[in-house]
């Protein structure tokens, strides 16, 4: 089987259900991004794929769109064909309400599972997302009729490995059938992806997008250099009195600083809020709603919200800490600027990050400019 793959300029070009379609032009997209115009008809003919791509790409539309059109394909309706698996529960919440959108005009549904809620749910749907934890404890409790399930996508899979659901994986991947297609979407390729691959795929197209044209279009870079890390609460509050951004992302490496700061900023008179994996299922959810709906101006966030979420209104994010991983960087700044949109990054170091930040601009063939002394001139509202 030939391993070219053919570029699809526009949807149409795709033969894409009508229905479908209308879905995707309602949703709001109009010509597909790259990601899409390589992997969606893979998806449809079937094929094992393992696709490079990072965050704010629209990725996540790839394979609900892919996944949608084959089922439509089928003509069969019965419940639990496709299975997606995401490593958090706020990205699975976000796929599970982009997949709603776009198959709201055919004639299939999905269904999300997640921790945190009750475990008397019941499959009633085609598509099935949740995570791994969530899913595994289903089909072992011959909850979720595993049977069924004709496609499985595991999105941001590095992650998912990385946060300790290789078990859970390896064992859904196991009990499903030898002949179930099997996506996987990656932002990296490390090791255990490629050991996956190779125990579970047959002969996998390879989608893969060069290193150097991993940083996202229409983001600006800049770093602003203090000698002491104390100085870095001053400097956020020296750039909030100049500027005024729509919405803006806050990361910092670790959950008490998370809170540290927010009570700091609150003091100095900025609403802010906080959000890291230490906090209830419930909490997170307010706070994700409330930041959607605009309510919140500041979220800070550990790398919780670094993979795959799409707030469609920030326009900066804030690197308070450099992340501990160069990969991870990508994701922080893909909530800026997705899907073509304009935005801005700012990255506070201290005489301790400069490698560091070296480290990233070689990683990623960038290069970092110097924060300019009239701030308000280079943040993109």
């Amino acid at each position: 089987m030939s391993d070219e793959i053919t570029l699809y300029e526009t949807f149409e070009s795709m033969k894409l259900n009508e229905s479908l379609l209308r879905g995707i032009y309602t949703y709001g997209f109009e010509v597909p991004s790259n990601i899409q115009k390589k992997s969606i008809i893979p998806v449809i003919s079937k094929r094992d794929i393992i696709a490079q791509s990072q965050s704010g790409t629209g990725k996540t539309a790839s394979f609900i769109i892919g996944m949608t059109q084959t089922l439509i394909n089928s003509n069969d309706y019965t419940i639990n064909q496709a299975l997606v698996l995401a490593p958090t529960r706020e990205l699975a919440i976000q796929i599970n309400n982009v997949t709603s959108e776009l198959v709201k005009f055919t004639s299939f549904k999905n269904d999300l599972f997640i921790g945190g809620t009750s475990n008397s749910q019941k499959i009633n749907n085609q598509i099935t997302i949740g995570t791994p934890g969530r899913i595994y404890d289903l089909m072992n409790r011959n909850i979720l009729p595993r049977r069924n399930i004709k496609i499985i996508i595991l999105d941001e899979a590095d992650e998912m490995l990385s946060r300790g659901f290789k078990e859970q994986i390896y064992s859904i991947l196991t009990l499903l059938s030898k002949d179930t297609q099997k996506i996987l979407f990656s932002a990296t390729m490390p090791q255990d992806i490629i050991q996956l691959t190779d125990e579970f795929m047959k002969n996998p197209l390879k989608i893969l997008i060069p290193k150097e044209n991993l940083t996202l279009e229409g983001i600006r870079q800049f770093y602003v250099a203090m000698e002491k890390e104390e100085h870095k609460i001053d400097t956020l509050c020296d750039i909030y009195k100049v500027i005024k951004v729509t919405q803006c992302i806050i990361y910092t490496n670790s959950k008490r600083k998370t809170e540290t700061i927010s009570q700091l900023l609150n003091e100095e008179g900025f609403p802010v809020n906080y959000i890291h994996g230490g906090l209830e299922q419930s909490d997170r959810k307010k706070i994700m709603e409330d930041f959607r709906s605009g309510q919140i101006k500041i979220l800070i966030t550990t790398d919780i919200l670094s993979r795959g979420i799409d707030i469609q209104q920030v326009s900066l994010v804030i690197n308070f800490d450099l992340p501990k991983e160069k990969e991870t960087y990508i994701h922080r700044i893909g909530r800026s600027g997705r899907f073509g949109r304009k935005g801005t990054v700012i990255n506070f170091i201290s005489v301790y990050d400069i490698t560091s930040l070296k480290s990233i601009e070689q990683f990623y063939n960038t290069t970092i400019l110097q924060l300019p002394q009239d701030v308000a001139s280079v943040i993109i509202t």
